[in-house]
């Protein structure tokens, strides 16, 4: 892979992937997405997936439960459709799968991976579906049969334990890690932390500079990936995806600085102001 420096990701670059909506527009046309997580005690992680997913515009999503007593209803957002997660990979063919958020590592979660990953369509993976890969080199290897692409979003803890590696040695040289983990995943990488690095399937490196100190709270990177997998949903190319969703997660956390946010900033709220600015986008 080249080893050409990082395009900086600018609202300019990311805007002009944007379409208004036709006159005629029904939910058909911007995607379904599925959600699959939320295991005991981390049902709000795949939660706040599926309604980042939804508030930044996919027609409609299903979001699959692991946890014994899962709701039946998000009373926050009722127009999610929750099921049992071994219901929802069943229930009907989304055109893109979110893994991962609120995972756990069972063996039931490992089967429900596995399964995932023989489905014909784009998926983002984040969380406990990287940890699983790490552990299990029989799921990595089924990566680099898939047909759909796939999108990886790990933090420094989980690119080490995909390399086999410290974080020390992720965070001493960033971009050769983020190409690397490109190479042995066989799919598109952003590599999340201060000053993000996303890495194109085709080797092609860039830098996010939106985002800020205020973002370090928890559900963040389930937003991240309910985003990513919206902007798949409506038509992008997942790489296109990657870049929109990386920048706007950031922009959005940034706004909320701007408003003495700074300390105590929350995942929902980030999801509440990236819809503001992708509309204020679109009327540019």
């Amino acid at each position: 892979m080249s080893a050409i420096r990082p395009t900086t990701i600018t609202e300019k670059l990311v805007s002009r992937l944007l379409k208004p909506r036709p006159e005629n527009s029904h939910k058909g046309m911007f995607g379904t997405v599925m959600v699959i997580g939320g295991t005991n005690g981390m049902v709000g992680a795949a939660l706040l997936a599926g309604r980042a997913a939804l508030k930044l515009g996919a027609g409609c999503v299903h979001v699959g439960l692991l946890a014994d007593n899962a709701p039946v209803v998000d009373g926050q957002m009722p127009e999610l459709m929750l099921h049992s997660a071994s219901a929802a990979l069943k229930s009907s063919k989304p055109n893109v799968l979110v893994l991962g958020c609120g995972l756990g590592q069972s063996l039931a979660a490992q089967k429900i991976l596995y399964d995932a990953l023989m489905l014909d369509v784009p998926t983002v993976l984040d969380a406990d579906a990287l940890n699983i890969i790490a552990l299990r080199p029989d799921l990595r290897s089924m990566l680099h049969t898939r047909q759909s692409a796939t999108v990886f979003t790990p933090h420094p803890g989980e690119a080490a334990r995909l390399l086999s590696c410290s974080v020390a040695d992720i965070q001493t040289n960033r971009a050769s890690a983020a190409r690397q983990l490109v190479k042995k995943l066989n799919g598109s990488v952003v590599l999340k932390g201060a000053g993000s690095l996303c890495v194109t399937l085709d080797g092609k490196l860039h830098l996010n500079k939106t985002g800020n100190p205020g973002m370090s709270s928890a559900g963040m990177g389930d937003v991240l990936s309910g985003m990513i997998a919206a902007f798949i949903a409506q038509g992008l190319i997942p790489d296109e995806a990657l870049l929109l969703a990386v920048y706007l997660h950031g922009a959005a956390g940034d706004a909320l600085a701007q408003q003495q946010a700074g300390i105590g900033m929350s995942a929902t709220e980030v999801t509440e102001w990236a819809r503001w600015l992708l509309n204020q986008w679109l009327k540019k």
